[in-house]
């Protein structure tokens, strides 16, 4: 039985993209605090100070989490993109 050899995952993607995925989820979590912030001060009357915050975190933790979720698919995809051919007859 031949020695098996360890998947070659090749050069990964470009480290700008890493710092451009980075910024893409920080600039998402504060759009999105931005908007859970509004919808709540547009839908809620009286004192509504912790129902604003509470609606800031959220937004901005679903906007993060989402963005952050499509940058790592995009960041996986690159690495793939630039993996080197592998050769099955080898195996």
């Amino acid at each position: 039985m031949a020695p098996t050899q360890p998947f070659d995952t090749g050069p990964g993607p470009p480290r700008p993209a890493f710092f451009l995925a980075y910024a893409g989820v920080v600039v998402a979590g504060c759009f999105g605090g931005a908007i859970g912030y509004g919808y709540v001060g547009a839908t809620c009357t009286g004192d509504c100070g912790s129902a604003k915050a509470i609606g800031a975190l959220v937004g901005a933790a679903l906007a993060a989490i989402g963005v952050g979720v499509v940058a790592v698919l995009v960041l996986r995809a690159m690495a793939e993109w630039r993996r080197p051919p592998h050769d099955d007859a080898e195996r």
